[in-house]
């Protein structure tokens, strides 16, 4: 990814929320998501990183269709041993055309060296769940909400070893 992919994740991105939490998260709250916002936001993290972060992007004919973000696991403000998947979104059009299973692989690929990868899931995304049970993760019992306009939202962790 670079940059100038900025504007394009967020798109994606904006529009992944929008279509996959449709009915889990409330409608203001993804009425109120804002591409350009989300691409000014983007773009600060992205020119100020430290280069713990990951970002991948795919590409089909020279456009972005799916964003990825890894990096070391975030136990509130301490990073762990292990990797986490931030954050993983197909342009809502091209969902089932391999380009999420494309970025996971690519994503656990450059997490190897660590032991395991988790990542966080609305609970009731059963697509979302469903995609990453089959690329191995298991929930591992914990959850926890996160707030968008003063409803909680259940989230669960899910766990893959990356070693052996």
């Amino acid at each position: 990814m670079s940059v100038a992919d900025c504007d394009r994740v967020s798109e994606i991105r904006v529009r992944g929320w929008q279509h996959a939490y449709r009915g889990l998260v409330p409608q203001s709250y993804l009425d109120g998501l804002d591409v350009a916002a989300d691409a000014e936001r983007r773009r600060a993290r992205f020119v100020q990183g430290d280069g713990t972060v990951g970002n991948l992007v795919a590409e089909r004919d020279g456009r972005v269709l799916g964003w990825a973000a890894y990096g070391p696991y975030r136990d509130g403000e301490t990073h762990t041993g292990d990797a986490e998947l931030y954050a993983i979104y197909v342009d809502p059009a091209h969902i089932g055309g391999g380009i999420g299973q494309a970025l996971l692989a690519a994503s656990v690929e450059r997490c190897a060296a660590r032991a395991r990868m988790l990542l966080w899931v609305l609970k009731g995304n059963t697509p979302a769940r469903r995609f990453y049970e089959r690329a191995g993760f298991r929930a591992d019992g914990a959850e926890e909400p996160f707030e968008a306009d003063g409803v909680a939202v259940p989230e669960v962790r899910y766990a893959r070893s990356l070693r052996g």
